[in-house]
């Protein structure tokens, strides 16, 4: 089904399929851009997501879509500057490879050299062509479960080019002494600004746990309201439906 239009809509941009080094097929992105107030001629701000076929359309989507173009649409009729979505697709079966930034046991690792090409590749590339703002504190990266993991980590790993990070649902679970490791032994980025959430009916013991911790470690490194939320939603899932119900207020924390 394509994106439906409505007098305040933006447009959906393919931007190609990209070569990443160790990765054997192209990776589609595409760029959703809302519509702005015509007086605005700040740089555009840019929201990276990881898992780019669950952000629009149902249809190639995994159990549903988060219809953020439909979310950035509302946010645009009342702020003069949204961020335009980049979306990076998933490489399906190596997804958990290229997400993952620690190694345990004989999985995952691959993230590191991931998030590597978005920050060092492609940010640049599409700051060029889209005329996005090259100010860390207008670039956010994020993304859900594992693309959440991602996403924090690629804001502590490359804080000049991603000031700040979106969490929804991070699994924290994997790697997670090697997570808050290498956060404990980095600075907190001038920037940063950070969004974290959890399902009520997600795992007690790996998905609330260790983002409740995160949380307690943040703030024990002197992240104050104004620079973390931190939300469980009590009847929230692991799932598509429950991302998309809380992406407009991630998006109002960081861009707001």
């Amino acid at each position: 089904m394509p994106i439906p239009h409505t007098p305040a809509a933006g447009e959906l941009v393919e931007l190609g399929r990209f070569d990443i080094p160790g990765v054997a097929t192209g990776r589609r992105v595409r760029a959703y851009l809302p519509a702005r107030r015509p007086k605005r001629a700040a740089p555009r701000r840019a929201l990276y997501l990881f898992d780019g076929q669950n952000l629009f359309d149902d249809a190639g989507s995994f159990a549903g879509a988060w219809h953020a173009h439909r979310a950035l649409d509302r946010y645009a009729l009342r702020r003069a500057n949204p961020p335009v979505v980049i979306a990076i697709d998933h490489g399906h079966h190596a997804r958990l490879e290229e997400l993952t930034p620690f190694r345990v046991g004989h999985r995952g690792g691959g993230g590191e050299a991931f998030t590597r090409w978005v920050a060092a590749t492609l940010a640049p590339h599409l700051r060029a062509e889209l005329g996005l703002s090259a100010a860390p504190v207008d670039a956010i990266i994020g993304g859900s479960s594992l693309g959440g993991l991602a996403a924090l980590y690629a804001h502590f790993a490359f804080p000049e080019v991603f000031g700040g990070a979106m969490c929804l649902s991070p699994s924290l679970w994997f790697g997670r002494a090697q997570m808050v490791d290498f956060i404990v032994g980095r600075g907190v980025p001038w920037t940063s600004k950070i969004y974290l959430d959890v399902g009520g009916r997600e795992s007690r013991h790996t998905m609330i746990a260790a983002t409740a911790a995160m949380a307690r470690l943040l703030e024990a490194r002197g992240y104050t309201s104004a620079r973390l939320r931190f939300r469980e939603e009590a009847q929230g899932r692991h799932h598509e439906r429950a991302w998309r119900r809380r992406l407009p207020g991630a998006l109002r924390f960081l861009f707001g």
